[in-house]
């Protein structure tokens, strides 16, 4: 009798997964037509970068405190308002030798279009790439000039690091930034301010 309880027990545990499964495969979020990964403002292509079936916002209508906890291992944010999670971004933090900091943070500046001061390409004068991914402080080819890589949607949390819109190749492979697709940084943009807590684990 108990076993066949158990066995009751499991089939419906099977099914409402089923179900689960079912329901998110079919949800917007998640379909093909979305593109969460890519390009610096969302509209390059998403070339080479795995789809993203993780990303979704559903803070819109909910009020209260906001705070994020990002997860260096699992490499996504966790957005909360009240203690509620209402959002969860994939993302792309700082690769080896230019790890993102762990530790208790908060937003302390917004900027919506920000541009690097360090990284960047060196351009011609007609704008045209001469040598991408460059630092400010590499040997400049004659004829060119420094030009900072756009980071729309910054929130800065320390010194020179800051979640902000950028391409994610699934693995970190920032210089210590946390990247995020366009949509999510806007939404996480425009529901914190200055001195929204941020937490940030390895």
């Amino acid at each position: 009798m108990r076993s066949s309880f158990y066995r009751l027990s499991l089939l419906s545990l099977f099914a409402t997964l089923a179900l689960i499964v079912t329901s998110c495969e079919e949800d917007v979020r998640y379909s093909g037509q979305t593109q969460y990964l890519g390009g610096v403002h969302g509209g390059a292509p998403t070339t080479g970068a795995p789809t993203d079936s993780v990303s979704y916002w559903d803070g819109d209508h909910i009020g209260g405190k906001p705070s994020v906890k990002i997860s260096l291992k699992e490499q996504r944010a966790y957005f909360y308002k009240s203690g509620m999670l209402v959002g969860i971004s994939q993302l792309s933090t700082g690769r080896e030798g230019l790890i993102t900091p762990a530790g208790h943070f908060s937003i302390i500046q917004k900027d919506i279009n920000h541009v690097s001061t360090k990284y960047g390409d060196f351009v011609d004068d007609a704008g045209n790439v001469v040598m991408p991914n460059v630092s400010v402080d590499d040997k400049k080819p004659p004829g060119s000039h420094f030009k900072g890589a756009p980071m729309p949607y910054f929130m800065r949390i320390v010194d020179g690091v800051g979640m902000h819109a950028g391409y994610l190749p699934g693995y970190p492979a920032s210089h210590g930034c946390i990247r995020m697709p366009q949509f999510m940084a806007e939404n996480f943009f425009k529901s914190l301010s200055t001195g929204t807590p941020v937490t940030i684990t390895n």
